[in-house]
């Protein structure tokens, strides 16, 4: 082949990953997993102790959950979902795009109003507590409120307190509670909502107050596995998030971990 052809094929199949980020092949021997964002610190830090202890690996890809469900549907070859609500799990599960027998709750969580780490800000939240005030001018660093997790609970905790109207068009909406986090953490929002892991794993924010449990549904992580998956490893590596020295790890990062019983 001349030089100038492969040039060529090699632009072409760049476009393509591009094109197509879960196109990327992991390692043969790692299990691929799709986890909702707000696992990264915890998750990447339970990976490295599960290859400490096992001499195996997973190769972990953090989104939005809205977005991993959505390329699992489109035939992204996962073994292992992790999502930051039951919703999207369902939505799998519904497209019977994943193991029944295996689905499980892993996690919990709640969410927590923060600013940057220097910010003077203080509230208490409560019914129709003053939010759009303390925005001044700034705008609320949140997820997407119609698809991902994390803005889902934010819009719902705002709506039963009755503030949501005063702040919809004062939004700065982000792809995933990742992209919300550092929004507020490099000062370009004055206050976020976000999970209270997140909060905890940036230095450059502080927790001004948390919303309370009944405000929004209750903020569940559940796990299953693929049903197109073939990777023998698969169903240790979901064991071993429900082990010991998972268990340890995950409460560092503030997460409730969760019983065995299924989510069907």
């Amino acid at each position: 082949m001349h030089l100038r052809s492969r040039i060529r094929v090699a632009a072409i199949v760049t476009l393509l990953v591009l094109a197509v980020p879960w196109a990327i092949p992991a390692a043969a021997a790692d299990i691929v997993v799709f986890a909702a964002a707000s696992l990264k610190n915890a998750l990447d830090d339970t990976n490295r102790q599960y290859q400490r202890d096992t001499g195996k690996r997973a190769t972990i890809s953090y989104g939005a959950s809205s977005a991993l469900a959505r390329q699992i549907e489109a035939a992204a070859p996962a073994d292992l979902f992790i999502s930051a609500d039951l919703d999207w799990m369902n939505y799998v599960a519904e497209r019977k795009l994943i193991r029944p027998e295996s689905r499980a709750n892993l996690l919990a969580n709640t969410i927590v109003l923060i600013a940057p780490a220097d910010s003077p800000a203080t509230a208490t939240i409560g019914p129709n507590f003053p939010l759009a005030a303390l925005l001044g001018d700034g705008r609320l660093a949140m997820a997407d409120p119609i698809a991902v997790p994390a803005g889902k609970y934010a819009k719902a905790a705002l709506e039963r307190l009755g503030v949501w109207g005063s702040v919809v068009d004062r939004r700065a909406t982000a792809e995933n509670v990742r992209a919300a986090l550092l929004l507020v953490s490099r000062g370009e929002c004055p206050l976020g909502i976000v999970y209270k892991t997140d909060a905890v794993a940036d230095p450059g924010v502080r927790i001004v107050a948390a919303f309370p449990a009944d405000t929004h549904p209750p903020i569940v992580y559940p796990m299953a596995l693929v049903a197109a998956s073939t990777h023998p490893d698969a169903a240790g590596f979901a064991a071993y998030l429900r082990s010991p020295a998972a268990r340890v790890l995950f409460e560092k990062q503030g997460f409730t971990v969760l019983g065995s019983g299924s989510t069907q």
